[in-house]
């Protein structure tokens, strides 16, 4: 009893200094306005704002490729309109992830190295691991914003720790509990696969694995929850492909559709772009793989500290500690984002290598669990390997020092995540910046024609609602037997009839679709490396319905 008391203590603090951590992150970033650099963070709130501000509003405003569960958690964040517009709403339910993945890491290596001979060591262990986690200064700046990576790394590394728990309930010939714990798993899993198509692979990697495991006689007690966690997890990608059939019909619009990453990539390539590095090259992919999981964790020359520390953990795993065999779980990004760079058309740049520049490298952080956590174990295994106890003493010392100065430098430099957002953001928030300066002069009441996929911060920054925007969203597929053309089709060919202003980004489908014959130039704005933004006023818009 004393023990679990000391252990929910411990958790309880942990919760505590995560949420410290990400409140002053927080307010670090709001204050130097970079909560909204990241173009897809700026989408990922907008297509929760639209499911309650649009036209057509509903849950059919989800859309296709990007996964619906983080913004159904933002959803109650962004109702107020101050919220929406300074994105704090998207920052509030990421943060939330952080202090869960925090406490995640701290509990897994708590259930994962129980030992009673040496509670001492095994408590140590676990702090450092989520300490590794909780100051990682990439992980600090992204649970900051409503990126979804934060929100994933939850459902992945509690999907982990039931598991565990259900291995330690199974080994004191507790089923009931073993079976509640692999439902707990089956349920974090549904979570992941709602989240990032991360959780797909995960999901099946993780099934099949319990499920070959349950089929030995040492472990039988693994096939009721089995049954369960395999039901749970499948049934969130069945539902995904099921909306998709519903309402695009085609199952795999995500995947194959026009806004997906292979057709994004497809006509990147049509209009000569090079394909990126990795493509139809595995070890290529896995190279920018593994080195943007470097740069997520330090610069330099200190990223050996880390692959080397990852490599000794994990080999303390497989050969002398095959007790702790659930840890390898965390490695299942790396073949999963080698396939998706190398045939499913994600592109993936790190400053160090051409094209030099900086592209996701954001999904490196998907390893930052492994790190943690056999950096722990790495630790924690040298150390009960010394003689003495100073020879401890100083192991442990040295893992210390190297972490601490390996994040200082990082931090020096500036988080490379960060340095992503804010290079890849500067001529975009200049362009919309300039046109959300336009349409605030125009009248409030005015009515809008244009693609939001692209420059739907130019709005979000004017605090024009989006029901007052007629988008591609308001297509409506779904009810093509009595609506086959939809708003955003008519008002394309007749503008004049449902907008008071459009506005144009050169080569979206308005520059290219809409009737330009009902429409009169208001003013055209020009920025780098982005496309020329024309607004126009419509013809005959008394005629506004």
């Amino acid at each position: 009893m004393k023990k679990a008391n000391t252990s929910g203590s411990e958790i309880f603090l942990v919760g505590q200094i995560a949420a410290i951590i990400s409140i002053a992150a927080f307010f670090y970033y709001l204050k130097r306005g970079d909560l909204l650099l990241y173009g897809d963070a700026v989408a990922h709130i907008n297509i929760a704002r639209r499911v309650i501000d649009s036209r057509t509003p509903g849950l059919l405003q989800l859309g296709t490729v990007w996964l619906p569960l983080p913004h159904l958690l933002m959803l109650p964040f962004l109702i107020p309109k101050w919220m929406w517009q300074t994105g704090i709403g998207g920052s509030i339910p990421s943060m939330l992830a952080y202090v869960f993945s925090v406490i995640g890491v701290f509990r897994l290596m708590r259930t994962i190295l129980p030992s009673p001979k040496d509670s001492a060591g095994t408590s140590v262990a676990a702090w450092f691991a989520a300490a590794i986690f909780a100051l990682n200064p990439n992980l600090i700046y992204l649970q900051t914003t409503a990126m979804t990576e934060p929100f994933y790394l939850a459902f992945f590394i509690w999907t982990l720790v039931f598991v565990c728990e259900a291995l330690r309930a199974g080994a004191t010939a507790d089923a009931k509990k073993s079976t509640s714990s692999l439902t707990k798993a089956g349920f974090c899993l549904a979570g992941a696969c709602l989240t990032r198509y991360d959780g797909w692979f995960l999901a099946v990697v993780e099934a099949a694995i319990l499920f070959l495991l349950s089929r030995l006689s040492n472990f039988a007690f693994l096939r009721p929850g089995v049954k369960k966690l395999a039901l749970l997890a499948a049934s969130a990608p069945a539902l995904w492909l099921g909306y998709n059939f519903a309402v695009y019909r085609n199952p795999l619009e995500f995947a194959n559709g026009a806004y997906s990453a292979k057709a994004i990539e497809q006509k990147s390539i049509a209009a000569g772009t090079t394909p990126h590095p990795g493509t139809r090259d595995l070890p290529v992919a896995f190279q920018y793989f593994f080195k943007s999981a470097e740069l997520n964790l330090a610069e330099g020359k200190w990223q050996a500290f880390w692959a080397c520390s990852l490599l000794l953990g994990t080999a303390i795993v497989t050969l002398f500690q095959r007790k702790l065999w659930p840890l390898l779980f965390l490695w299942t990004p790396v073949p999963f984002y080698i396939l998706s760079i190398a045939y499913s058309g994600v592109p993936l740049y790190v400053p160090t290598w051409w094209p030099f520049s900086r592209y996701n490298v954001r999904y490196g952080i998907e390893m930052l669990p492994a790190f943690a956590a056999f950096t722990a174990v790495a630790a924690y295994g040298l150390i009960r390997f010394a003689a003495s106890t100073r020879s401890r003493l100083v192991i442990a010392l040295v893992f210390l020092l190297l972490v601490s100065a390996s994040y200082v430098q990082v931090w020096r430099k500036g988080p490379d995540s960060f340095e992503e957002a804010v290079i890849n953001s500067r001529s975009r928030i200049a362009l919309e910046t300039a046109v959300a300066a336009r349409l605030e002069f125009l009248p409030l009441d005015s009515t809008f024609l244009m693609y939001l996929g692209d420059h739907v911060g130019s709005v979000q920054q004017a605090g024009i609602s989006l029901s007052r925007v007629i988008n591609e969203g308001n297509h409506r597929p779904w009810k093509r037997s009595a609506d086959p053309d939809g708003l955003w089709e008519r008002a394309l060919e007749h503008p004049a009839a449902y907008a008071n202003y459009v506005i144009a980004f050169d080569s979206d489908p308005v520059a290219s679709s809409a009737n330009k014959n009902e429409l009169a130039p208001l003013a055209i704005l020009r920025v780098t490396d982005q496309p020329q933004a024309t607004i126009y006023r419509t013809l005959n818009s008394n005629h506004v319905r």
